[in-house]
């Protein structure tokens, strides 16, 4: 009904118009005394409240706050903050894979967003995942000695991130991690080619150590992959083949370890550098 429709009938006196704007009145007049859980202050409230628990570590009650300020803003920057902080919760939680489901969503449904560098990079950091867990710890295990797809998929949003955001505040720490993964990548073809053999497959250890070469071809791994072609080309009387490995590594190495017979030198796991 129009304003000038309820002007009408109240001029004519209307008892029953009366009586509805007297509700009308009375509605709004409870409504001021209770707060809706949808208004802008309420939702800020949530969120704060949420931020209060992760500074506290709290995060999985964070997660709960969150989810509801994100449907609750939805449509709004403070929407896509709550996602942010929800994926980066829920990584502190070790819910790996829910929050790269999120930084996913966000990523697809906020392409312009001014957030989506970080988005970028939380997504490459969550995939770096080097806690190498109480396994790792026991058995002195490397990173370069366990399954890099992670690896790779970390690579490709921080790659994505220097490519769209070459001046973001975090394109520097994204670039030294890309060189770092690319390390540990070569380093783990060359442990797959230790692996072929010492059990005595020497085709293929050759030709995981030439892969090596030919894909991180500016990698400190280089190195042993020469010396394993070379070994493996001897146990397969291949001199030419052998030869040529070793001279490439000698031209290269000269001061080698895999040249001079020198002891490796005990070194602090070039993982623990973060």
């Amino acid at each position: 009904m129009s304003f000038s429709s309820w002007r009408r009938r109240w001029a004519h006196g209307a008892p029953a118009c009366a009586a509805m704007l007297a509700g009308a009145l009375l509605v709004a007049g409870c409504g001021t005394t209770k707060e809706d859980p949808l208004s802008t202050t309420a939702v800020e409230k949530l969120y704060a409240d949420a931020k209060d628990d992760m500074s506290t570590g709290s995060y999985e009650r964070a997660i709960k706050t969150l989810e509801r300020v994100e449907g609750r803003a939805a449509g709004t920057l403070l929407s896509q903050q709550a996602t942010l902080d929800l994926a980066y919760a829920r990584y502190k939680t070790g819910e790996r894979a829910e929050s790269l489901a999120t930084l996913d969503r966000f990523i697809k449904l906020n392409p312009s967003s001014p957030a989506l560098d970080y988005a970028l990079y939380l997504r490459g950091v969550v995939n770096f995942n080097d806690n190498l867990g109480i396994l790792g710890r026991f058995t002195n295990q490397e990173l370069s000695e366990r399954d890099q797809q992670a690896s790779r998929d970390a690579y490709q949003s921080f790659k994505q991130l220097v490519d769209q955001f070459p001046q973001s505040k975090y394109s520097v720490e994204a670039r030294t991690r890309m060189d770092y993964i690319v390390n540990a990548l070569a380093a783990y073809e060359i442990h797959v080619a230790r692996y072929y053999y010492r059990r005595g497959a020497f085709v293929a250890a050759a030709n995981r150590a030439q892969q090596a070469i030919k894909d991180y071809p500016q990698t400190p791994a280089i190195e042993e992959a020469l010396f394993i072609m070379a070994q493996s080309y001897d146990r397969l009387e291949l001199p030419q083949l052998r030869d040529d490995a070793q001279r490439v590594l000698k031209q290269n190495y000269p001061d080698s370890r895999f040249v001079t017979g020198a002891p490796a030198a005990s070194k602090k796991p070039w993982w623990q550098v973060w």
